[in-house]
């Protein structure tokens, strides 16, 4: 029987740094070599997911964007993706506009991945955002707020206030058309409002990605409240110490935290 092994990055196989330590590295590189069929599900781009996961020997297909897209890790070929339709990008718009709120919006223009911002309303959210990204080509700052929109939209991140994003929230995630996650930065501690399609989840892109890779079970690792959706369609999922109690509360058991490499010890505990 074959099992997918699929690891949250951020807060989960990457340590409060957001790195990766060498131990973890070399651990599953060391797995990897024996067989062991293994794959991360970020909220991630590709780009900086691959800057953090650079120790890994990595040629199988990842998770970004919590599940708009899964890709060639060391290629970048996508083979699986999720966009919003126009009518779809319309009504986001509409419901931001309405509430002045100014979100990152993500997009392939001219098949080239950018991210949109308005530059002119940036929080400490945004610009700690922004901060980490210098130098980044994705990087788009837009004269007018309707100018983010243009592309193909895949992906917004609003990241305000709670009390701003609570309403949106709450109008949203009961349309059948959006998938929704409303969570707090690891990092920053800011409040993060993330839309997608209602296609594009990390229980989506798994299933799909299990059935890619002709496996039979999905073990899962997580810590935040967009691994939840992953947990529910996994055989076996595992909460590390550090993780929100939502989610400790649906795992199978709750393993060593990300700073003590909790993933790799229980892949060389469990599987070796």
């Amino acid at each position: 029987m074959k099992t997918l092994y699929l690891s949250d990055l951020d807060g989960t196989l990457l340590n409060s740094e957001a790195k990766l330590s060498d131990f973890t590295a070399k651990t599953l590189n060391e797995l990897i070599g024996a067989g062991l069929i293994f794959s991360y599900a970020t909220a991630r781009s590709l780009y900086t997911a691959q800057k953090v996961t650079a120790g890994l020997n990595c040629d199988f297909p990842v998770i970004t964007y919590n599940g708009a897209f899964v890709v060639n890790h060391a290629t970048g070929q996508i083979l699986l993706s999720n966009y919003f339709s126009q009518s779809e990008a319309h009504y986001i718009q509409s419901v931001l506009t309405g509430v002045q709120i100014y979100p990152l919006v993500y997009a392939h223009i001219g098949g080239i991945e950018k991210f949109s911002f308005f530059s002119e309303r940036l929080n400490a959210g945004k610009q700690h955002f922004l901060n980490h990204r210098k130098g980044d080509l994705r990087r788009r700052d837009v004269d007018r707020p309707e100018q983010a929109y243009e592309g193909d939209l895949f992906y917004f991140s609003c990241i305000e206030e709670e009390d701003e994003l609570a309403p949106v929230y709450d109008l949203l995630k009961t349309d059948p058309r959006f998938y929704c996650v409303f969570a707090r930065d690891i990092y920053s501690g800011a409040r993060w409002l993330e839309i997608l399609p209602v296609s594009a989840s990390k229980a989506n892109a798994a299933l799909w990605l299990k059935q890619h890779l002709g496996c039979d079970r999905i073990v899962s690792f997580g810590d935040a409240e967009n691994d939840l959706a992953m947990f529910e369609i996994s055989d076996e999922c595992y909460a590390v110490e550090n993780a929100a109690p939502e989610l400790k509360e649906k795992a199978t058991a709750v393993i060593a935290s990300n700073n003590q490499d909790g993933v790799v010890k229980w892949l060389m505990e469990y599987i070796s």
